[in-house]
């Protein structure tokens, strides 16, 4: 286990490029399940769950080729479904949330999937319901053996085109939908689809692939099905989630940080909802300025009643960035509740934040109310440790801001989502050590 030793106190400075987007390359990487021919990606993020998809999808047959350190080429014109018996393919679904998205393009192409409860973080219950219930609609079967936590998914009859109304907006959900109704006979219609940025992501690349999909951008996606699909090159987005987390960097240490080609258009109310807890910035073109600040201040309604930061389904604001306006808010002047309504243990990292000085009440597992302290006592360096890469990152955040010495342990969990963290927080003025 890695650990991170954090001096704290130090303001940073300079520019800092964020990475290819984690949610969005776990979703174009199945894809490239979907065709025979070979399905060009750049800006792929060097993290620890993408590697690890990358390198399941190469035991399963794809010819994984790197043209640079942010480009693959990848080919699935030989893939082994034998090797979804084996071991070590349960291992390599188990350890990734990710590997769920296999689901629809193995279906779609092949008619059969197996499927090892997936991995991924300890923040409660994270249902598959909406997955399962989607695919079934459009034809395929579902076995689960319960000893193993082992789903047999089948459609020999390959799957068929049809109407549903999901139950809730699940982001992955949709994409293994959309993936196995792209090869599907007839027309099929998603309502109440998940509109993030990664899905459309995902359905400009299906597009460009040969697919034909409307209503991309919106809750309501009609797909009529192909025969087969092609080749394509694809460019993810910058990471929107690192890109809020960077927001909440500059903030809580009172650094200047220039955030370099951030897509502005594609972050939604990301910007706005940190406005709202006081963090000041400017659009330069591409680039997010932030500047230095010594204080800053959370705002209130109009009524003067007490703000609320909710995570909502897109196009509102995304719940892994709550644990970021979460910690940012602690050294802000003003209060704010944190309402985390989607996971029941997400918040619970709080603690530690308490632990280092920070004025918090924990309402319940879904809430929180953050009495910011102007920075009038500064956070203190702890030993603690990262439950979950959100939570890691702002507990991060708040070891940088700190007076003295922080120890984070089980730093992979950060090291899941964000890429050379330490090395690239350290080239603009921060001291991380890793152990």
């Amino acid at each position: 286990m890695a650990s991170f030793e954090v001096i704290g106190g130090n303001k940073l400075k300079g520019d800092i490029h964020p990475q290819g987007a984690k949610n969005e390359a776990l979703q174009i990487l199945c894809a490239v399940l979907l065709t025979a021919e070979p399905v060009t990606v750049s800006n792929i993020p060097d993290i620890r769950d993408v590697n690890k998809l990358i390198e399941l999808l190469a035991d399963l047959g794809v010819k994984v080729t790197r043209n640079a350190p942010d480009t693959y080429t990848f080919q699935a014109d030989d893939i082994n479904l034998e090797y979804l018996k084996t071991d070590s393919y349960v291992a390599q679904g188990r350890a990734i949330r990710g590997s769920v998205m296999i689901m629809g393009p193995l279906l779609a192409r092949f008619g059969t999937c197996m499927l090892p409860k997936p991995g991924g973080d300890k923040i409660g219950r994270r249902r598959m319901d909406t997955h399962f219930i989607g695919l079934q609609k459009l034809g395929a079967t579902f076995t689960y053996d319960s000893q193993d936590s082992f789903f047999h998914i089948e459609a020999p009859n390959k799957l068929k085109g049809t109407y549903m109304l999901l139950d809730e907006a699940s982001v992955t959900g949709t994409a293994n939908i959309v993936m196995g109704a792209v090869l599907a006979e007839g027309i099929t219609t998603i309502y109440n689809a998940a509109c993030e940025p990664y899905l459309q992501q995902l359905c400009k690349m299906l597009c460009r692939m040969g697919a034909k999909i409307t209503g991309v951008g919106s809750n309501l996606l009609t797909i009529e099905g192909v025969e087969k699909l092609g080749g394509t090159e694809h460019r993810m987005l910058p990471d929107m989630i690192e890109i809020g987390s960077f927001m909440g960097l500059a903030a809580m240490t009172g650094s200047e940080i220039t955030i370099k080609n951030a897509q502005i258009p594609e972050l939604g109310i990301i910007p706005d909802t940190f406005r709202s807890l006081g963090v000041k910035m400017e659009f330069q073109g591409d680039d997010i300025y932030l500047p230095a600040q010594d204080h800053y201040e959370i705002d209130t309604y109009i009524d003067g009643s007490i703000l609320t930061i909710a995570d909502q389904i897109w196009p509102g604001f995304t719940p892994d960035l709550i644990s970021v306006a979460l910690v940012t808010a602690t050294q802000a002047k003003g209060t704010v509740l944190i309402h985390q309504k989607m996971f029941e243990s997400r918040l619970f990292f709080v603690d530690k934040l308490i632990d280092m000085g920070a004025q918090i009440i924990l309402c319940d597992p879904h809430r929180a109310t953050v009495i910011g302290q102007n920075r009038q006592i500064p956070l203190r360096g702890i030993s603690m440790t990262s439950p979950d890469i959100r939570a890691g990152v702002a507990l991060l955040i708040a070891a940088l801001s700190a007076e003295g010495r922080s120890i984070i342990d089980n730093v992979e969990q950060i090291d899941r989502g964000y890429q050379y963290i330490d090395k690239r927080l350290n080239a603009i003025g921060a001291d991380i050590r890793r152990l």
